[in-house]
């Protein structure tokens, strides 16, 4: 029998206001780097759930996802040469209030960035994702939620 291969599931929240979109700047074992609000889904959690938590934890803002931008499968190797693939969740919607709290751990802060800026930047991403998500963003790709489901059992 073979291994069960599991993918790291992550969540990600574009959000744009004013032709800027909201970015983190974060440590990484590879430098500083920058990133939309973006981390994994915990157990018991609903596609949903996570990207409003991950995106208070790392912009200190509520979040209220309103679509679906996509779904996106990469695989990520490491200097040390272990490999990781994930897939990844990209929601946009609402930006709702900021509290005064810290970010989570490695978050060094929020930018607000232009598409340009971010093109340029792009040495800088914490993958190709980043840049991907943006693009089919502006292309206007969107899905609703209600094509999600979480089973009560998985929450």
């Amino acid at each position: 029998m073979s291994a069960i291969w599991k993918p790291s599931v992550t969540v990600a929240a574009i959000i744009e206001s004013n032709k800027r979109f909201l970015m983190v700047e974060e440590e990484t074992p590879e430098g500083i780097r920058i990133n939309q609000p973006a981390g994994h889904l915990d157990p018991g959690e609903s596609l949903e759930q996570a990207v409003i938590r991950e995106t208070l934890e790392e912009t200190a803002h509520d979040f209220t996802p309103t679509a679906l931008i996509g779904t996106y499968l990469s695989r990520y190797v490491s200097p040390t040469g272990e490999q990781v693939t994930y897939l990844r969740f990209a929601f946009t919607g609402e930006l709702g209030q900021e509290y005064n709290r810290p970010l989570d751990t490695g978050i060094l802060g929020t930018i607000w960035m232009s598409y340009n800026d971010i093109l340029h930047s792009e040495h800088l991403h914490r993958s190709p994702l980043v840049l991907q998500c943006i693009d089919d963003y502006l292309r206007g790709k969107r899905a609703p939620l209600s094509l999600l489901f979480t089973h009560p059992s998985a929450l």
